[in-house]
């Protein structure tokens, strides 16, 4: 699959349970950490979670299974690590603290409309 269209099937997952304020950001240029920072944030616990299991379920199904998980206990900030993108599922109110928008600022901001 293409980063396109894993970034896609990312966003799908997250969009079927109602995640909120969802942003793609191209770090590849800025980083080498990864490719693409996918964030996004819940506003309950449960969400936060829904939303993790279900990104892990859909790429599991496309084959594709991640390289660590951080954080799913608490549900503030789940960290999913997909190699070279890596996604971010926030609480609001954690969202708001670590501001990573502000922090990723040199990367690109991929338009998720254009996906």
């Amino acid at each position: 699959m293409s980063r396109k269209e894993v970034l896609q099937l990312i966003i799908d997952a997250l969009e079927d349970k109602k995640a909120e304020n969802i942003q793609v950001i191209d770090i590849h240029e800025v980083s080498s950490v990864a490719d693409c920072f996918v964030i996004t944030h819940g506003n309950n616990k449960s969400q936060v979670q829904a939303l993790a299991d279900n990104v892990l379920e859909k790429l599991a199904k496309a084959g594709m299974h991640e390289r660590q998980t951080e954080g799913y206990a608490n549900a503030n900030w789940i960290l999913l690590d997909y190699y070279d993108i890596v996604i971010h599922i926030f609480d609001r109110e954690s969202r708001n603290f670590y501001d990573l928008e502000r922090i990723w600022r040199d990367g690109k901001t991929v338009n998720v409309e254009e996906l």
